[in-house]
């Protein structure tokens, strides 16, 4: 028999949010964080607001020594894993670490790093890059600076699949606990990447909002008005326990991490399959590894970018998956709020998809106002709704064609 999966500790970082409790109160209530950008002055940009972090103080949580050392993206991965750990009340000692793994997932890793340094190096030569410059850029940079500050010795990597990689962290870090590599898993993701020319690539190649008289309008994921997603930056970061080794420290189980499927597209390199048909093995191969029918899913957290091809084609994805059941399941997109998180999201939307298990509400889908014809599921419009599922599914897609799909589940 496989080993089962728990959730024990969740913390994040987000635009609506610097923890669990503030972020999910804010879904709750349908606060977007859109604002106009504070890190760079955006005037020349076709975009000029994001969801960044808000009130994130690193010099308060790391000190100033520590902090100068990491990226945001890994200060946002330090701050999540410290929350999730106290939730959980993980003490890690000589006695485990050698059988706690970490796998934080980031879709550019340390971005803001590398362009601000190559901006030094243009400006004042070669000897004045930072010694930091490398430690600090390199994707598994937040998973390494996690094992010395936790002092964990197991399993420990990043991994790359653009927007889906928070969700394939959490899933093959789920996988290492099944086979016995690890114990307990820190898995999530991280990313910070709003900088000047990271927007203005999402800007050419259309793929953001340029809705600037009303940021907190602009992310409407299902909407027949959308007109692209929304940046975010932030961090969502799990304890994953095996079961066995959860109860024997007498841990509080939050639900079971019971499903996880993932696959390619092979079709586009930045445009999903028009018929959802590599998002729907992913989901399908997520109900097959819970050992799930279709009828037992209660809500589906969406991938929803508020882009046309991506609503549309998840759209089409979950009706060849549920066929009429499609109808009956609620489908939201809380992107509508945080902004995309890109390789962060997936982590995020985990934290949510659990809390919804926990408090038994849906987080609504904001700024839905004009039905798509192409778009016909109840994606909870505007409004929280009391709902108690007993198995949540979370989407995940990435440039690249990758899909990833997770399922939590109430704990029994």
């Amino acid at each position: 028999m496989r080993k089962r999966v728990v959730i024990t500790g969740l913390g994040c970082i987000s635009p609506v949010g610097n923890n669990v409790k503030d972020t999910w109160q804010a879904l709750l209530a349908g606060r977007s964080g859109a604002a106009p950008i504070t890190a760079f002055d955006a005037s020349a940009h076709k975009t000029k607001f994001a969801a960044e972090v808000k009130g994130f103080d690193p010099l308060a949580l790391f000190g100033t020594r520590d902090a100068r050392k990491m990226d945001r993206f890994t200060q946002f991965a330090t701050a999540a894993t410290l929350q999730a750990m106290e939730q959980s009340g993980l003490k890690i000692d000589d006695s485990n670490r050698d059988r706690v793994g970490i796998l934080i997932g980031t879709g550019i890793g340390g971005i803001m790093t590398l362009l601000e340094q190559n901006e030094v190096l243009r400006e004042r030569g070669p000897e004045r890059v930072s010694p930091f410059l490398i430690p600090m850029m390199i994707s598994d940079g937040a998973a390494g600076n996690i094992a010395i500050r936790v002092g964990a010795r197991g399993p420990n990597m990043s991994i790359a699949t653009a927007c889906a990689s928070g969700t394939n962290a959490l899933g093959e870090a789920a996988e290492m606990i099944r086979r016995g590599a690890a114990d307990v898993m820190i898995a999530g993701a991280s990313e910070s990447a709003i900088h000047p020319l990271a927007m203005a690539g999402m800007n050419v190649m259309t793929a953001l909002s340029t809705r600037n008289g009303d940021p907190q309008k602009a992310s409407r994921p299902f909407d027949k008005n959308r007109d692209g997603f929304l940046m975010g930056e932030g961090a969502g970061v799990l304890i994953l326990e095996s079961l066995e080794f959860a109860q024997a420290r007498g841990a509080k189980i939050l639900c079971e991490f019971s499903g996880y499927g993932t696959t390619d597209d092979a079709h586009h390199i930045s445009a999903p399959a028009e018929n959802g048909a590599g998002a729907a093995m992913s989901m399908s191969l997520a109900l097959q590894s819970a050992n799930l029918k279709t009828t037992g899913v209660g809500y589906i957290n969406a991938h929803g970018t508020s882009t046309y091809l991506n609503d549309k084609s998840e759209t089409a994805a979950i009706k060849s998956v549920f066929g009429e059941q499609a109808y009956k399941i609620p489908v939201s997109s809380t992107k509508s709020m945080t902004g995309h998180l890109l390789g962060a999201s997936g982590a995020l939307e985990a934290v949510i998809s659990a809390m919804v298990i926990m408090n038994n509400i849906l987080p609504p889908t904001i700024n839905y106002e004009t039905p798509d014809p192409n778009c016909d599921l109840d994606y909870v419009p505007n409004q929280s709704r009391e709902v108690a599922p007993q198995h949540v599914m979370s989407n995940s897609f990435g440039f690249g064609g990758h899909n990833a799909t997770l399922i939590l589940s109430r704990f029994e």
